[in-house]
């Protein structure tokens, strides 16, 4: 009987261990394919790609809209096209728009009027907002309203207030007319635009008065960062307001001065409305500048090659202006 049985275990062993041997590989295939196709985003060395299927959406949306159009402006910029039709033939490439920008001398015309712009309406932008900021920053009756009124003119929308600023320049019964000749600062109606110099400052002092509120924003919103406690330690030390502001309020404020600095200079490099509402480029082509110049071309002209070329030249420009911007001076004192 125990060799019955144990002829029994041995007979039946092989086939049990091979059953067990089954369960036990059976399974391999189908959970080696689970490890390999699954994606587990709860373990830590994966949790990195929740966010780039968070971002896609975003990014392919960008694309879309920004890139695309850019690829095919980069396109158009190498072809003689007067108006692009779909399904057109497609045209050869050639330098030829490239060549006739640099040898323009709209085109350099243009790039120093810009450049000039960028420079006035960045500097005053910058200088009046940072004042205005340090100014509602403080604590005094009325500061509510006072913050309110700093930023009006950012919030009023932009063909409105150059509307505005028509009737204000207006040559026959404008109020900067009337305060030039009561401040005896001119003895005659100023016709703003129709000279070129008087043109100029006018799109100048608009994109100015639209433009500041914003740069008062983003520094109201650094000097609120800034620790009091930098500013106590200094009066114990009997540092003055001027030296508080240059050793404490100025440092801190790098970072968000470069940004800002970088912003708005975009901001009148590529505005179009205030320029095309007031002067349209003009009296004499005094105030064209790079995307006016772009429009006209493309829309005034038709010929969209010669104005690609424009926008990508343009394009480069802000590219290469931004990263000289943001260098060291704006890294944080932290």
């Amino acid at each position: 009987m125990k060799g019955a049985t144990a002829g029994a275990w041995t007979a039946a062993a092989p086939q049990e261990m091979s059953t067990t041997t089954a369960t036990l590989e059976t399974p391999l295939k189908p959970h080696g394919l689970r490890r390999t196709f699954s994606l587990d985003l709860a373990r830590p060395s994966r949790r990195h790609w929740l966010g780039y299927i968070m971002l896609a959406p975003a990014v392919l949306l960008v694309a879309a809209i920004i890139l695309y159009p850019l690829i095919i402006s980069l396109n158009l910029s190498f072809q003689e096209v007067g108006i692009p039709r779909i399904g057109a033939e497609r045209e050869a490439f050639t330098l030829a728009n490239y060549e006739k920008l640099f040898a323009s001398a709209e085109f350099w015309k243009a790039c120093l009027t810009t450049a000039i712009l960028v420079t006035v309406v960045t500097f005053f932008c910058l200088a009046l907002g940072l004042g205005t900021a340090l100014l509602v920053n403080n604590r005094f009756r009325g500061r509510t309203w006072a913050r309110l009124f700093v930023a009006l003119p950012w919030a009023i929308p932009e063909v409105i207030a150059v509307v505005i600023f028509a009737w204000i320049f207006d040559s026959s019964f404008g109020l900067m007319n009337w305060l030039f000749i009561t401040l005896g600062l001119s003895s005659r109606m100023i016709n703003w635009f129709s000279d070129p110099m008087a043109a100029f400052w006018a799109v100048a002092v608009t994109m100015i008065w639209k433009g500041y509120p914003f740069v008062s924003i983003m520094m109201l919103a650094g000097l609120q960062s800034i620790p009091q406690d930098f500013y106590s330690a200094a009066k114990v030390d009997g540092a003055s307001a001027i030296q508080r502001f240059r050793y404490i309020t100025v440092p801190v404020l790098m970072p968000v001065l470069g940004v800002t600095l970088v912003l708005v200079m975009l901001w009148v490099f590529r505005d179009f409305s205030i320029i095309k509402i007031l002067t349209d480029g003009g009296p004499l082509k005094a105030t064209q500048t790079l995307a006016i110049m772009t429009y006209n071309h493309a829309f005034g002209f038709f010929n969209f090659g010669y104005a690609s070329a424009v926008g990508i030249v343009t394009l480069i420009i802000c590219v290469l202006a931004s990263l000289m911007m943001l260098g060291r001076n704006t890294k944080s004192m932290y």
